[in-house]
């Protein structure tokens, strides 16, 4: 008897030792908002990181993960997607451009994206209702300053000013503030700036940052819409892609794009199928001028081209020199932040526990733009783990498994 009452109690002690759900053991952990930048034990408890330390006993966590060797970053946060069917047909009329969520999320070391204008306020209750609501990862929403919102890349419903109510879109937006995080416009063919006029309008209204997809240069000046319409906390996707006057006749970031960030204008990469060219973006890294976010503008065609995920966005911007703790910077405190959320992109004790663990190969690697360009690169970040919410939803290479013949598993005869 007092040999099963110490084996009783011996038990109940080992369980209470087990403060900790999981915890993430040796690796380096990169958190910018919080200067982070070494080895830590992360531990997570009830879906929070409930620790950071140099060194975290095994006895403490009923789940122990080796990643020594891997990065720790934050949860990946890409804030220019399309995973709503208001995107519904390509330039040639083909099927539905929207992609499912996590499908693209979890196995790309993402846990926060932001759909960007696929609805506008019409659809907006059945984008929540049917893929918000039903969605692993967590999702935002900018919703498009047309009520229709991007019905098809021919872009007629979105060329329709009449279909812009800012008092329907304000009712939809108060009645959603829990998921919508800003104001999308896009495609504006028209001689002047009244889609992103009355999108900077709604956003006075509803205390929002814009997103702008500016559309075409050839009939209205990108640099005064940046200089004159856009606010602070603005956000202007698709920086790189051809032909914005971003350069000087020298090459050197144009001085009117170093104002608009000293004002507070933000830059986000949005690769997409058609938005992400070096001649662009390599003379504007190497003068200086950083994305302040990368993503996506993740859809069909994006996705089975040339930007295929997010991690490799990341290691376009890797190879044209920015550093990597940067790259992770672009990716996850800064895109939180501008959407609002700077909660969010980080690993602090009492945060979400959202993590992206990353390995970084190191060889010869190539990389293309849309315009058929490539630069060589010699670092490529490949995602191992992702974490949501304190879950392990992805793992590459089964390090929460054990060995088949340890386990005690059972299954289903059929």
């Amino acid at each position: 008897m007092l040999r099963l009452l110490s084996f009783v109690f011996l038990c109940a002690t080992a369980v209470q030792a087990q403060q900790y759900d999981l915890v993430l053991h040796h690796g380096h952990v990169i958190d910018p908002k919080n200067n982070i930048d070494g080895e830590r034990d992360v531990a997570i408890h009830a879906g929070k990181i409930a620790a950071i330390e140099s060194s975290i006993p095994a006895s403490a966590a009923k789940h122990n993960v080796d990643v020594a060797g891997l990065y720790v970053t934050p949860g990946l946060v890409d804030i220019h997607v399309h995973v709503f069917t208001g995107l519904r047909h390509d330039a040639w009329g083909n099927g539905d451009l929207s992609v499912p969520a996590d499908v693209m999320a979890t196995p790309n070391g993402v846990t926060t994206m932001a759909d960007a204008g696929s609805s506008g306020w019409r659809d907006f209750p059945e984008f929540r209702r049917r893929v918000i609501d039903n969605t692993k990862t967590r999702l935002f929403a900018f919703i498009n300053i047309v009520g229709a919102g991007m019905a098809n890349s021919d872009d007629v419903a979105e060329q329709n000013e009449h279909d812009m109510d800012l008092d329907a879109l304000s009712k939809t937006i108060e009645q959603n503030r829990d998921v919508i995080v800003g104001i999308k416009t896009a495609h504006w063919q028209q001689p002047n700036f009244i889609s992103v006029q009355k999108a900077v309008a709604a956003g006075n209204r509803s205390h929002l940052p814009v997103m702008v997809d500016f559309g075409w240069f050839d009939n209205k000046s990108y640099e005064t819409m940046i200089a004159t319409i856009l606010r602070p906390g603005d956000i202007s996707t698709h920086v790189f892609r051809m032909p914005a006057p971003l350069l000087t006749p020298e090459g050197k970031p144009a001085p009117y794009m170093l104002d608009a960030r000293r004002r507070g204008i933000k830059f986000d990469v949005g690769h997409g199928g058609g938005s992400f060219n070096f001649a662009l973006a390599e003379p504007m890294v190497k003068g200086g001028f950083f994305p302040d976010s990368i993503s996506t503008d993740l859809h069909v065609d994006s996705a089975t081209g040339v930007m295929i995920n997010l991690p490799n966005v990341m290691n376009k911007i890797l190879a044209l020199g920015v550093p990597f703790s940067e790259v992770i910077r672009e990716s996850t405190t800064n895109p939180a932040t501008e959407i609002g959320h700077p909660e969010l992109g980080q690993i602090a004790v009492g945060s979400v526990a959202d993590i992206a663990v990353l390995r970084v190969d190191h060889g010869h690697f190539g990389y293309a733009d849309l315009a058929g360009g490539k630069v060589d690169g010699t670092e490529r970040i490949v995602p191992e783990m992702t974490v949501r919410a304190g879950k392990v939803v992805f793992d590459l290479n089964a390090r929460t498994a054990v060995p088949w013949q340890q386990g005690h598993l059972k299954y289903a005869v059929r």
